[in-house]
């Protein structure tokens, strides 16, 4: 089961390295004043989020080989949970961007910045801030959702503790695989606090 941590942290590595910087741009397109762009998005937010994340595995790995697309079952995984994670975190952003007062956006265009450096120095610092802890909730969800991956033959630990219980008929593999998982939350959400509490500089 120590060895399924492997794949677990490779998982959540690439979902929180690719969606959370995919989610702001997501968020951005979805305000964008180019309604068919702004349209297109927001139906794919409401396409992976309205869809369960398993079922969307499932689509990847044994649908789209029908359309001649082919990916391995680690790839599958990666795709799928980047794609539902951007939708979470580019709804989390756009609620943290349109919380910015409006005056905050003209007083930047009256000093002459010009937009990357409007959004880098002025509005991303405090969208941070205010999205912090929804950012935060949904990281712990994550490690929890990295057992899904079992339904595509991966070797996680949940996988590995499912074979253990059947092999010696007893549940005490699957408490093991509950332990590994809540250390590894407990040791994430001290890490999440204790950022959260250096960004509570007010």
């Amino acid at each position: 089961m120590l060895q399924g941590t492997i794949i677990v942290f490779i998982v959540f590595g690439v979902t929180l390295i690719l969606s959370l910087p995919l989610g702001f741009l997501v968020a951005l397109m979805r305000l964008s004043r180019f309604k068919v762009l702004s349209r297109i998005v927001q139906l794919y937010i409401f396409v992976m989020r309205g869809t369960p994340l398993l079922l969307q595995m499932i689509v990847i790995f044994f649908g789209l080989p029908s359309l001649g697309i082919v990916f391995d079952r680690l790839p599958s995984c990666l795709i799928a949970f980047v794609l539902n994670y951007t939708a979470y975190y580019a709804e989390i952003f756009r609620g943290g961007i349109q919380s910015i007062d409006r005056g905050q956006y003209e007083a930047c265009q009256v000093l002459g910045f010009d937009k990357m450096t409007m959004y880098r120095k002025i509005i991303l610092p405090q969208v941070t801030k205010i999205v912090f802890p929804s950012v935060a909730n949904e990281i712990i969800t994550l490690v929890k959702d990295t057992s899904l991956v079992y339904v595509l033959g991966l070797n996680d630990i949940l996988r590995l503790a499912q074979i253990a219980t059947t092999r010696s008929g007893s549940l005490t593999p699957l408490m093991h695989a509950g332990l590994i998982y809540l250390l590894m939350t407990g040791i994430l959400t001290k890490v999440l606090n204790t950022i959260e509490n250096k960004l509570n500089y007010y």
